[in-house]
């Protein structure tokens, strides 16, 4: 006589999104409903309703399963959003008279149509818990003014056995006392072309005629001799504090998703203390990361 095996593997995602079913209206009880934040891990525990999995909190105490929107309705549910917002503001700014009201039902139609296809919508990550281990790399990213190189200079001052920071790449010709490999390499725009082409930079621009990369390979050196390689990040450039602040708020909520700390810099020192101890933290606590990681 045989029997049926029926073998469950537990599946853990990472929230990235910010979920409160007491204000869905989509879900069918309110009560049955599971909060969490973004970067919450949550043990998928059903997923055979095609639009509501069921889920519970992972290291909570008495967490009990419930219901999460599944990626599709929650993908649906953003498109929608935001193709709604789309058309509110083309009716606002809309003339209809004549041709200009065909013109404008044209441009809408196709507007609408590809919000789906523009939108970056984030779910759910898939993760695994792994062992403790040292993280390679430190990514320090920021609105113009809220001190990414301070605390990165001071890191790798106070900590030159362990912090290093990846040497640029530049087309621009050398200045007065420039070493080739101190400040910058220096190399030819030629061979920056063909080394971009050959997906050998984790990133580059350019600068008053000249082009900046941080190379890949400088990385990876810096990985050979054991250190953390730091990586300072602007992603534009603002000068006021109240763009500073928009700039700011606008990483925190189409990239909070990515970060594993944010912290406030209002004074260096205590910044610096915070970012030691959730370094050492994460070197030495087990980790959920991307199951894609492994």
């Amino acid at each position: 006589m045989s029997e049926n095996i029926q073998v469950f593997f537990h599946i853990y995602v990472r929230a990235q999104f910010e979920y409160e079913p007491s204000k869905d209206e989509l879900i069918p009880c309110k009560e049955a409903g599971v909060r969490f934040l973004v970067g919450d891990i949550i043990q998928i525990i059903s997923k055979d309703d095609h639009n509501w999995w069921q889920g519970k909190l992972e290291n909570t105490k008495n967490a009990t399963a419930g219901l999460i929107p599944s990626p599709e309705l929650q993908e649906w549910r953003v498109a929608c959003i935001a193709m709604e917002k789309t058309k509110q503001e083309q009716q606002a700014s809309c003339t209809w008279f004549g041709k200009k009201k065909k013109q404008y039902k044209d441009k809408y139609l196709a507007k609408h149509n590809a919000v789906f296809d523009q939108l970056d919508l984030v779910t759910y990550e898939e993760v695994v818990k792994l062992p403790a281990f040292k993280r390679k790399t430190l990514v320090l990213l920021g609105a113009h003014g809220v001190g990414r190189r301070h605390i990165k200079n001071t890191l790798i001052t106070k900590h030159p056995d362990r912090f290093a920071y990846p040497i640029p790449h530049t087309t621009r010709p050398p200045k007065k006392d420039e070493e080739n490999g101190k400040n910058y390499f220096f190399v030819s725009h030629d061979q920056m072309m063909q080394d971009i082409s050959n997906n050998e930079y984790l990133e580059y621009g350019s600068h008053e005629d000249a082009m900046y990369g941080t190379r890949l390979e400088t990385i990876r050196q810096i990985h050979t001799l054991g250190h953390i390689a730091i990586l300072d990040v602007e992603p534009q450039v603002y000068e006021s504090l109240q763009r500073l602040q928009k700039e700011s708020e606008i990483l925190q909520k189409t990239y909070a998703h990515y970060f594993d700390q944010t912290i406030i810099n209002n004074e260096i020192d205590d910044t610096i203390r915070h970012l030691e101890e959730f370094i050492e933290i994460e070197s030495s606590s087990c980790q959920w990361v991307p199951v894609s990681w492994t």
